[in-house]
């Protein structure tokens, strides 16, 4: 595997990266850890409640806190959320600690993923499209700056996704490294 002990997921909401990164954690042998779900164990409340009162910046601070303790641990595949990239700190620990791959959605396919879902605070106002779009221009060049993979989701599935990512990562360098198992 790539010298870099850590897997993290980048990239918009809708894009798959807490389903492909519990395939890729499995086929690696390797833990799961979604950012969002660590934020939400620990308050005790959903991502929308903490947005609901401390609004998206509260949410960012705990978001950014959960991160910088998450990248200390080694063995590790993590999904994050879609905003993370927003704060400099997290992207520079992201980045310095583990091997960063952006999982790209296009707009239309991040539509159709999130069409059913209603836990999506910054979906739940406006016109869905209009905020994607504004997203994913603000978004793209933070996931760019600091991805070393970029994987293009629209049409593919998990399993194909989470193989596309371990092929990458094993690579012969010196000596030929042990594939992850398949799944």
């Amino acid at each position: 595997m790539n010298s870099k002990r850590n897997i993290y997921l980048v990239g918009p909401m809708g894009a798959g990266k807490t389903t492909v990164g519990r395939r890729l954690a499995d086929a690696c042998r390797l833990e799961f850890v979604d950012s969002d779900q660590v934020v939400e164990a620990r308050t005790g409340v959903n991502i929308a409640f903490i947005f609901e009162k401390e609004g998206e910046t509260g949410f960012r601070k705990r978001e950014s806190a959960a991160i910088a303790e998450l990248v200390q641990r080694d063995g590790i595949v993590l999904s994050t959320g879609g905003g993370a990239v927003m704060d400099p700190g997290s992207r520079a620990l992201l980045a310095a600690r583990g091997f960063v791959v952006y999982l790209h959605a296009s707009v239309d396919h991040q539509i159709a993923r999130t069409e059913r879902t209603d836990n999506r605070p910054l979906l739940q106002v406006g016109d869905r499209r209009d905020t994607l779009q504004r997203l994913f221009a603000l978004r793209d060049p933070l996931y760019r700056e600091i991805a070393d993979f970029i994987v293009h989701t629209d049409g593919r599935n998990a399993r194909a996704l989470a193989r596309e990512i371990e092929d990458h990562l094993v690579r012969p360098i010196a000596a030929p490294l042990k594939p992850c198992v398949d799944s």
